[in-house]
């Protein structure tokens, strides 16, 4: 298309030539990410999408907004962009922690839908190194990443800016102000709000995540800025929040991509593209991710779940996740051939709370000895056994972990390892005696004779038996780590 330019190479801004496609070992060997959601709608530490609900009358965030900036027709989003400080950020320290809960990843959001790019844009005035915190974040994540060894991607959920940022061009259906309108609809301000023709979207109440109506000029600015981030920083993972936006565009920001990494390994595609929508990743194309869900079988491709400790965008008061949540969820995704991607949100400075200290700490714990189970396997005959075998009963997985209860010591989830290594992760501690029925001689999934069996983090042997009604371990006294266990089965 023209206008269009990509990096040269092997893939073309078409559907057709993206389905050449594959998923590079690294990112099916990794299974767990962690993911840094933030940026001026932090600032207020009072959730996810305070840029538009600071624009919709009776929202919480709205009244927040009125009460601690004032009305949105004087005291907009903009005015909230400098109070955003991360005086405490610190990019290396974080990623250090990050690297030593096991994961092997780290996403750096790049922009949200609040039009304000992370990374010292060239094509955005509103961005972090000109505004806030006055730092290159992504730029500073990146660099900490590569320091310890760490993949490094970047989310964008710009695309759909031009819709969700309509609000700010609205104004108050009732009382005092009603009919005033608020900061967004200055033409000064158009390139943070956008242009008036978004008006068309002002009075929405739910923003619906299509691209119909959405402008050439705005699709074609979408692509100078992700091809300039992208280009800048060389990510091996781009997320967007929801399908492949654009067509011909979002294609040609994908090829550019994928030749870019080309070009810095060699020739090898080292780089991958997440969506929501699984016609996007039928056939090669990108890896498809499940926000807040978790599938219910085992995929036949790669995919991912991403997730939240707590609210996207860091929010006040709120109850995290139990690291017992967050070990069930990640044993469970990698059973079924999915990656889990885990957002810590941080607060307006920078640095995790202590609550999000603990959740981290719990995790680091477990994974010091069991990740053995988790990094490079691969799923086995089924993924599950016991009365949650199902992630959920929706049949479509997007946000369905809200219908997950935790697992226990009668759940059972397998991965493998080659062909004679299986993992058995007791979801609970059983007392006394663990019984896998699925590893029995005379169990429908025909295992293969056990030659020996480990109980991982624990320092001696353990007595078991493969018997027709399952494989019996007699289990120690002491677990080796809280949450679930893993007992190493070793095949003939």
């Amino acid at each position: 298309m023209p206008g269009l330019e990509i990096r040269k190479g092997k893939f073309q801004g078409t559907r057709e030539s993206l389905k050449q496609y594959e998923v590079p070992r690294w990112y099916r060997d990794a299974k767990f990410g962690i993911w840094a959601h933030w940026g001026p709608q932090s600032a207020p530490e009072q959730g996810d999408w305070y840029a538009r609900n600071m624009y919709i009358q009776g929202s919480a965030q709205y009244k927040f907004h009125v009460a601690q900036f004032g009305h949105p027709s004087k005291v907009g989003f903009k005015d909230v962009i400098p109070t955003w400080k991360g005086d405490q950020f610190d990019a290396e320290h974080l990623i250090g922690m990050y690297k030593k809960a096991g994961a092997k990843y780290f996403v750096s959001m790049g922009v949200h839908h609040d039009n304000f790019d992370m990374w010292d844009s060239k094509h955005n005035r509103w961005n972090a190194a000109q505004m806030g915190p006055k730092k290159d974040i992504v730029g500073l994540f990146h660099k900490a990443a590569m320091k310890n060894g760490l993949r490094f991607g970047v989310s964008e959920h710009l695309w759909i800016s031009y819709k969700w940022f309509a609000v700010s061009h609205g104004s108050d259906k009732s009382g005092p102000m009603a009919g005033v309108p608020y900061d967004g609809r200055d033409p000064k301000l158009a390139d943070l709000y956008h242009d008036a023709e978004c008006e068309k979207w002002a009075n929405d109440p739910r923003v619906a995540f299509t691209d119909d109506g959405i402008p050439d000029s705005w699709r074609k600015h979408w692509f100078d800025r992700i091809k300039d981030l992208v280009d800048n920083y060389q990510p091996d993972l781009l997320y967007t929040d929801g399908h492949l936006p654009f067509e011909e565009y979002g294609c040609a920001a994908v090829a550019n991509l994928y030749n870019t990494s080309a070009a810095k390994h060699g020739g090898k595609v080292e780089a991958v593209y997440n969506t929501k929508l699984r016609d996007d990743c039928v056939t090669g194309t990108c890896v498809l991710d499940f926000e807040r869900g978790v599938a219910n079988t085992i995929e036949p491709n790669v995919w991912q779940t991403d997730t939240c400790i707590g609210n996207w965008h860091y929010k006040r008061g709120i109850k995290y996740k139990t690291p017992k949540t967050v070990v069930d969820m990640l044993v469970d995704i990698v059973s079924r051939n999915g990656n889990l991607l885990l957002n810590f949100p941080l607060p307006n400075n920078g640095a995790l709370d202590p609550d999000e200290l603990k959740v981290l700490e719990g995790v680091t714990s477990w994974m010091a000895v069991n990740s053995e189970g988790i990094y490079a396997t691969r799923p086995w005959k089924i993924a599950a056994d016991g009365p949650s075998t199902d992630a959920s009963k929706a049949a479509d997985a997007h946000f369905n972990e809200r219908n997950r209860k935790d697992l226990s010591a009668k759940d059972v989830r397998f991965t493998t390892k080659g062909d004679k290594t299986l993992y058995a992760f007791l979801m609970g501690w059983p007392e006394g005696q663990a019984v896998v029925a699925p590893l029995g001689t005379g169990s429908p999934q025909n295992p293969a004779k056990i030659t020996n069996v480990q109980l991982l983090g624990h320092k001696g042997k353990v007595e078991w038996k493969q018997e027709a009604d399952g494989l019996k371990v007699t289990m120690p006294q002491e677990k080796p780590s809280e949450h679930a266990v893993t007992l190493k089965v070793t095949m003939a």
